[in-house]
């Protein structure tokens, strides 16, 4: 398949501030490419620079053989753009949204109700077409948000965070709403994110962005198994005891280590057999545990692992993030 977007060095620079530190990549015609990071890693940025919206520092880029810097009005008339701050007129019905959007891109009329009528069946909502956005909800509004992307049938359609804010069931079905269209439309789509598991589900491709730069990049599988084996992750206590970290890192069978705050990620093979090890090996260091859990490599064992860190919902809340993961974790096992 052809490479519909190419990137290569990319940057934005805000000052003396690097937003995005010449990153290149490059996504596939009927690609799902995610960019996943934590806020503020550069995602955004990135994608208003490949739609025009943002010019960029240094570095090149095109969409579909158009250069952002010199061809931005072919560009735009060849993609969509679902925002990840809502924008919608609530004062509107759900079909006059449609019908505005479509009057922007000069649709006559005949193809603009087609259009329309296409549109409000993809996203199920024929029979809410009429009446005011804003008594939708949430879920609702984001469908006609994906719906209004699609009313120019884009060739590539950007997505900045667009299950942000939506409760896990209404996220659920917003990912089967994506990856229906992709494979009915063969639309090429690039999403950001900074849900692990919404980049695992839907992107046949993902690359990792922390503080402007890509760290990682390949399918969802190839990144977990770059890892192998079992992860086993321990809790310190209030005992962290330096030694028991220094003497994990130089045991033989631990294949990577990871440590974030009072948490260590050990990658190993046959871990439950280890986990015994592991214990032993913190009472001769007089170290506390708190607890101890075991599982197969996730995206985010992978990420920890390019960055020593979790992605976090929000700035400054990366512990709450943290004991959320080892919770969930703890009640898989």
């Amino acid at each position: 398949m052809a490479d519909v977007i190419k990137v290569s060095g990319l940057g934005k620079k805000y000052g003396s501030f690097t937003a995005v530190d010449g990153i290149s990549f490059s996504v596939k015609e009927g690609e799902i490419f995610g960019l996943l990071g934590p806020n503020g890693a550069g995602k955004t940025t990135t994608i208003k620079m490949l739609t025009t919206l943002l010019p960029q520092t240094f570095g090149e880029a095109t969409v579909s053989g158009f250069d952002i810097r010199k061809k931005q009005k072919d560009i735009r008339k060849i993609i969509g753009i679902i925002f990840q701050d809502p924008s919608l007129d609530d004062e509107l019905t759900g079909r006059e949204n449609l019908e505005f959007h479509a009057i922007l891109y000069n649709i006559g009329k005949e193809k603009r109700d087609r259009k329309i009528g296409e549109v409000l069946r993809l996203v199920e909502l024929e029979d809410k077409a009429d009446e005011f956005v804003k008594n939708y909800s949430g879920g609702m509004k984001r469908r006609l948000e994906i719906g209004r992307g699609l009313i120019n049938d884009p060739k590539v359609l950007f997505l900045d965070e667009p299950t942000v804010g939506l409760d896990p069931q209404t996220r659920r079905h917003i990912w089967e709403y994506i990856k229906r269209l992709n494979e009915t439309h063969k639309t090429t789509l690039i999403l950001t994110t900074h849900y692990i598991e919404e980049a695992d589900y839907l992107c046949s491709r993902v690359a990792f962005v922390d503080h402007g730069k890509i760290v990682a990049l390949d399918t969802p599988t190839a990144l977990k198994n770059k890892l192998g084996g079992d992860v086993i992750s321990v809790q310190l206590g209030k005992k962290n005891g330096d030694s028991f970290i220094k003497a994990l890192g130089k045991l033989k069978w631990v294949k990577t280590m990871s440590h974030h705050y009072d948490f260590i990620d050990l990658t190993v093979e046959e871990g439950e057999r280890k986990i015994p090890d592991v214990v032993i090996l913190a009472r001769e260091h007089s170290a506390e545990i708190a607890s101890v859990s075991l599982h197969k490599p996730s995206l985010e064992d992978v990420f920890i692992h390019y960055t020593g860190k979790t992605i976090r919902d929000e700035a400054g809340n990366e512990m709450e993030g943290m004991r959320a993961r080892f919770r969930s974790r703890s009640m898989r096992r």
